[in-house]
């Protein structure tokens, strides 16, 4: 009869099992998204979000040598490999919470010949004074998930999990990216080069004609002098710009995971016509869904709401089958002789529930809680935080393309304006009319120009590679159950 009050008070404990000490967890407010993105200024509206890059977003660049580099980075990149065992990580510890939703069971087999003391309190003189004890038995225990610590244990890893696996693929934007801006600041570089070999060719010339000029008494020391400190500068340009390709390339070999004594990438000057492909920035509505760091923060509030509910379920009672002074749950066999060890008569068995109320801890259980509270409090506002520099990071290099495109217009100009400029001066320095001082005047400026417009090419394709990184590249985020029509930016 006392066994069928054991399993009526299991069965009541599983019974309220639903209980939960967590609060609702719905995802936190935060700003409402406006309409439109406010950097697109005049330009057109595109169809809807099937041209979103999706997976291997870098081939929009159609760049042949970008894509195997970019595919080596998906297989050796080394952060990207700590990050994949760091969400391994976070399932293992996962598993390891959800454990405990089950019962553990504990095999023990002893076999010992022992005397007993006849000074001892325990001594029977009928027993005899020394035997023989063989022992097999099974302990179980389990805690009965009352008050839903368990299952938000559970859920607080899960969400952690989550997180895990969306810093994963933000790392792997993030890499992605950061491989591509590195290879056009490259062949930005390659562009450069050349650029500024061809100066130092077309100097050293001016040079030897400003030297026979000056032999010949038809140019001064001063001309002489700016002519071979001209040639001076524009060499210090070329080998500063040939350090910064190094450099790039040797940082491109980390991404790829190569040591960098060994990698190299043939010069390939950046070609004039290569422009931003259009990218399409869907709605601000949308974004949220499109970026993986986000969606990693929102998980982290989810995983601390979870463990408010764990610092609440503290405080009330643990209920529990398990071993030790509190309770005994096992079964098995003991006896004197081996010979009847494993017989019926020798089986044995205890049951019995237990349960564990702390009654006073000095404040433990109150500061855990707080802690608790706390930290959901600072994952929500970096979770608010993270939606505020999403739209920042959209914003920022929406108008970096929008004004890019209207510099590169007019250096483009200032490229052509300043040549034709040149070819005057030198027409006159030739004919006597003017010092060769303004030759190098000219010269410098058409240079200058010539450097920027290849700098704002890069800054332009830079710029696309943060807008597709700003808004979340390929990543889907598994959370979401829509996906908002979306509006694209083409010039």
């Amino acid at each position: 009869m006392r066994v069928r009050w054991h399993f009526l008070a299991l069965g009541v404990a599983a019974a309220v099992a639903a209980c939960s000490l967590a609060p609702p967890y719905k995802v936190p407010s935060t700003a409402p998204a406006p309409p439109s993105y406010k950097e697109l200024g005049e330009w057109k509206e595109a169809q809807p979000a099937d041209a979103t890059p999706r997976g291997p977003w870098w081939t929009i660049f159609e760049d042949g040598e970008l894509d195997a580099l970019e595919k080596r980075v998906s297989i050796s990149n080394q952060n990207l490999k700590a990050a994949l065992a760091r969400l391994e990580q976070a399932r293992a510890q996962t598993r390891e919470a959800r454990s405990a939703y089950f019962p553990t069971v504990t095999a023990n087999a002893s076999a010992i010949r022992e005397r007993q003391s006849i000074n001892s309190p325990t001594y029977n003189s009928t027993k005899p004074l020394i035997y023989n004890d063989f022992t097999l038995e099974a302990d179980v225990s389990y805690e009965f998930d009352v008050f839903g610590r368990v299952r938000n244990t559970v859920a607080a890893a899960r969400a952690t999990q989550q997180s895990s696996a969306a810093d994963l693929a933000a790392l792997d934007l993030s890499t992605h990216a950061e491989l591509a801006s590195d290879y056009f600041m490259l062949r930005s570089d390659d562009a450069q080069t050349v650029l500024l070999d061809h100066t130092v060719a077309d100097y050293a010339q001016a040079l030897q004609l400003t030297e026979n000029l000056y032999n010949g008494g038809a140019a001064a020391l001063s001309d002489l002098e700016e002519a071979r400190a001209q040639l001076e500068t524009a060499k210090t340009q070329a080998a500063d710009n040939r350090l910064n390709r190094a450099q790039l390339e040797h940082a491109i070999a980390v991404l790829v995971g190569e040591p960098a004594s060994t990698f190299h990438i043939d010069p390939a000057p950046l070609r004039p016509e290569v422009v931003p492909p259009p990218i399409d920035p869907g709605l601000p509505s949308a974004l949220l869904e499109r970026r993986p760091d986000v969606a990693s923060a929102e998980r982290l509030v989810a995983a601390a709401n979870a463990r408010i509910g764990v610092a609440r379920a503290a405080y009330f009672p643990v209920f529990s089958l398990s071993t030790g002074s509190l309770a005994t749950t096992l079964a098995g066999f003991e006896s004197t002789s081996a010979s009847n060890w494993l017989s019926a008569p020798s089986r044995m068995w205890s049951v019995g529930p237990a349960g564990v109320l702390t009654v006073f801890d000095a404040g433990l259980h109150q500061a855990q809680s707080a802690y608790a509270h706390a930290q959901y409090d600072e994952q929500v506002a970096d979770y608010r935080s993270s939606v505020l520099t999403a739209y920042q990071e959209v914003e920022d290099n929406l108008a970096a393309l929008r004004q890019l495109q209207e510099e590169s217009v007019s250096e483009a100009n200032a490229v052509r304006a300043s040549q034709s400029a040149l070819q005057q001066a030198q027409y006159r320095y030739q004919g006597g009319i003017v010092t060769y001082l303004e030759v190098v005047t000219e010269e410098n400026a058409a240079l200058s120009a010539q450097l920027s417009a290849v700098s704002i090419q890069t800054r332009r394709l830079n710029a696309s590679v943060l807008l597709v990184k700003a808004l979340g590249g390929g990543w889907e985020n598994p959370q979401a159950t829509q996906t908002a029509p979306a509006t694209s930016a083409a010039p």
